[in-house]
């Protein structure tokens, strides 16, 4: 791991370690006629079917080895995806009573699947939790799980994943991708698309790090944005059967955005579902990562500009108004205030990283620290940003930003991974007494 030399206004120590938007990373999607009647009699799935039952079995057999050879190389399990695909347009278009071989079966199942890069454009916004296979780990290792916001064509955001293990000292590595990416699918498939609340798994041969989540849901149709990850502790004893990871994140229609909750015990299963009440209208909402006076707590930006501490009895119902928490105070925060993820708790209180806007939009990363017992009282937080975009760091899709939805402690040294400008992923660490030096 080699570092970066701090600048002089930051605490923290930048890594040379940096993710970038791939182009080469595609996954084999669902391909849709863009027609109203596409699945109806006479429509353009149908003709599509038809067209290719009117081939001879030389002329099928010859555009089959041309996919095959165009494409087979590129994804993983192709043929059977093929497969998979024409059983779901066997369905939708009932045609049970008809005849295929196994060649236009995967030649149809072709016609019906596009490659799709969903990290063409940006790889930005992550946030970082501890794995829950901890197992084989020596002294304070932690094997960890990270999460980002993987943006592809047309401005779609899914959520990408990437494994690694962390040392106390702040030393990490990130374990390899392989060349093949992965959908994850529905669990139960008489779910459609306009549910509100669905279960998908990956592939139980896939690994986490080739694992993508894309929108399911109406309501998630342009994106699912800035996953904020944390491992909460249903119990607050720390035992692992208690444990649940819980991500906030914002599903974004095209026209209005929701919250909702990602929920897994294993990283294997992830069940998608809304956030109910009036909190859920409203982005950038981040979990405690345990119970607080018996219930659960976010912290949240209710009005556009500040932030709240809410308080509710179910994780997935907030109608609590919430109290006013903290108010720009500094320059660098006077358009708006928020959170980069969930509370992290130390010995001496609740570690919030915030990001606050400034002049000419530009974001910077802050801290502040609230009282275990009592996490409405902020006890300090910090006068001038720990982060600040500077010279090429400044360069990307959305300029002039630097954005985290989650760090991680290990030992007494955070990692920290963040966004740079809408468009890569970089990486700091910094000691949590360090920060504790700069509030005020």
């Amino acid at each position: 791991m080699t570092k970066r030399s701090s600048t002089s206004t930051s605490p923290l120590t930048l890594l040379e370690t940096r993710l970038h938007a791939d182009p080469s990373r595609v996954v084999l999607r669902p391909f849709h006629l863009g027609w109203q009647a596409r699945n109806a009699p006479g429509g353009r799935s149908q003709k599509l079917v038809d067209d290719v039952l009117a081939l001879t079995e030389t002329e099928v057999a010859e555009e089959y080895a041309k996919v095959v050879a165009d494409f087979n190389g590129r994804h993983w399990q192709t043929e059977s995806m093929f497969e998979q695909r024409f059983a779901e347009v066997e369905q939708s278009l009932d045609l049970s009573d008809r005849q295929f071989s196994d060649i236009e079966k995967k030649l149809i199942g072709a016609y019906f699947c596009h490659e799709y890069t969903y990290a063409a454009a940006a790889l930005m916004n992550p946030s970082v939790v501890p794995h829950p296979d901890q197992s084989g780990l020596e002294g304070d290792a932690c094997r960890f799980v990270m999460s980002l916001r993987a943006v592809g064509e047309g401005h779609i955001s899914s959520i990408a994943f990437r494994e690694g293990i962390m040392h106390g000292d702040g030393a990490f590595a990130l374990w390899p991708q392989s060349s093949f990416a992965t959908s994850v699918e529905l669990e139960d498939e008489t779910l459609t698309d306009g549910d509100d609340a669905v279960t998908v798994t990956r592939h139980p041969e896939s690994n986490l790090s080739n694992t993508v989540i894309f929108p399911i849901t109406e309501q998630q149709r342009n994106g699912l944005e800035d996953l904020r990850l944390v491992r909460f502790d249903h119990g607050g004893a720390g035992r692992q059967e208690d444990f649940e990871w819980i991500g906030t994140y914002t599903a974004y229609s095209g026209s209005n955005i929701r919250s909702e909750l990602l929920r897994t015990r294993d990283f294997r299963s992830f069940q998608l579902e809304p956030i109910t009440g009036e909190a859920g209208r409203n982005k950038g909402m981040a979990l405690f990562p345990e119970p607080i006076d018996g219930g659960f707590a976010m912290v949240g930006r209710q009005d556009g500009k500040n932030l709240f501490l809410l308080k509710s009895d179910r994780v997935d119902c907030w109608n609590d108004e919430g109290k006013l928490l903290m108010e720009p105070r500094y320059p660098w925060e006077f358009i708006q205030i928020g959170n980069c993820g969930s509370p992290i708790r130390t010995d001496e209180g609740w570690l919030l990283l915030t990001h606050g806007v400034g002049a000419m939009r530009k974001y910077a990363l802050g801290a502040a620290l609230l009282d275990l017992d009592d996490p409405s009282r902020v006890i300090g937080r910090t006068r001038h940003p720990i982060l600040t975009a500077q010279d090429d760091d400044r360069a990307g899709y959305v300029p002039n930003v630097v954005y985290t939805c989650g760090a991680m402690k290990v030992g007494e040294t955070l990692l920290i991974p963040y966004g740079i400008s809408d468009s890569a992923v970089g990486f700091a660490t910094v000691e949590v007494d360090r920060l504790l030096q700069l509030m005020t």
